[in-house]
Parts: C-alpha cells; structure tokens; sequence
C-alpha cells in the first residue's frame, strides 16, 4: 500500500483528492497538512511514500518548503500540484528535489499517472512545460553582470521573501525589524534591479534559483 500525505491550504480539494486517490486500491492518503509548517511536521511524523504538494500556502509556502520536506522525509517522492504553469516554478521545484510537476487543471487521471511515474522513479511534467526543460538543455547566450549581487545582504533577504509571498508585516516580525524599514529595503532593492511590480520581482527570482535558499 503506498502512502500519501497531501499538502494544500484548499480543504474542499484536498478531500477531492482524497477521493481521487483512495479509488485506487493501492494509494491511501495518511495525512493532509494546509500549510508548509504543517507538512513539514506531518512528513516528519507519518514518513509517507508520495507527498503531494501545493506551492502557494499561507506562512511557509510548498516551494520554500521543499528542501526541509527532503530531509524531514528523505524516503518520500514528492510531486508538486499547482496552478501556476510557469516554466519558472517548474525549474525551481525540480531544483529543490520535487520528483514531478502536475498542473491543477488537469488533475484526475493525469494525477495517478504521475503518481505511478514517481513511484516507478521517473521523473513527471505536465506535457505544456516539457519545452522548457529541453530549453534548459540548449546553450545559454552571455548576460549582463547581475544586478543580484549589487544589492545588501538585507536587501536580498528582504525580497527574496516578498517574493515567496510573505507580506512586510510578516518580514518585519522574521527579521525583527519595523514594516517602514522593510519597505524601504524593499523600495531600494526593486530599484536597484529595475522591477516595478511583484511579478517581475518573482520572474527575477525564480530565473536566479534564490527561491530554495
């Protein structure tokens, strides 16, 4: 019997899934967690065979979360199922050691037969964003010297976070400093790098790999 642990922040899907899977005579969901704190301690506790995890959840998010999960359950395959179809977001979650990447939008079948493909050892993307895997595989072409590395220590931290989704509130607390202070770093980082927005600034991070460190 293999055994599941699902991670997602929507209830009503996860007993979706909990009733996608458990049709299955072989698969039988052990555990369901609705943040990355919440897996971590869970894939800790119950040592799953497959987690299936989302990447958005509230505090730790599946993507932040993913080197901790590795060790907290080294033996389990974990297959991310997310909304996001972000070449992106797929580069950095295989980076970080998920085994497969699903798209929400074409769970059911395709769910299972990613599951058995990671079970098997096999590696599973949803068809759309193979191309951006054989992308990985072509010469890269020169860039410009990065932007990253001109920015502080702070500056980096401050919005590698915003980046994961934490709001100032939530950085101000982590890193002990005032909302204003971390908007201010937030304001200069974001200049320096020539990002306007919160999507560029994701865009930037997840090209960077800085998501997973």
């Amino acid at each position: 019997m293999t055994t599941i642990l699902l991670a997602d922040d929507h209830a009503v899907l996860r007993a979706g899934l909990k009733l996608l899977l458990e049709s299955q005579p072989d698969l039988r969901v052990v555990g369901e967690a609705s943040s990355g704190l919440e897996a971590l301690d869970l894939a800790a506790r119950l040592q799953p065979d497959l987690l299936l995890l989302d990447l958005s959840m509230p505090g730790l998010g599946g993507l932040e979360a993913l080197p901790a999960l590795r060790k907290a359950a080294p033996a389990a395959k974990i297959l991310i199922l997310t909304m996001y179809d972000d070449p992106q977001y797929l580069r950095a979650a295989l980076k970080n050691g998920a085994a497969g990447y699903v798209l929400k939008k074409a769970a059911d079948a395709e769910l299972i037969s990613a599951i058995r493909a990671v079970l098997r050892g096999e590696m599973y993307v949803h068809p759309s964003l193979t191309r951006a895997l054989l992308d990985d595989m072509l010469p890269k072409p020169q860039t410009a010297p990065d932007a990253w590395e001109t920015l502080s220590e702070r500056e980096r931290e401050v919005l590698r976070l915003v980046a994961l989704g934490h709001t100032s509130a939530e950085i101000a607390e982590r890193l002990n400093l005032s909302a204003k202070t971390v908007e201010t770093y937030r304001a200069r980082g974001m200049e320096k790098l020539g990002l306007t927005n919160r999507a560029a600034l994701v865009r930037f991070a997840l090209q960077k790999g800085i998501l997973g460190e």
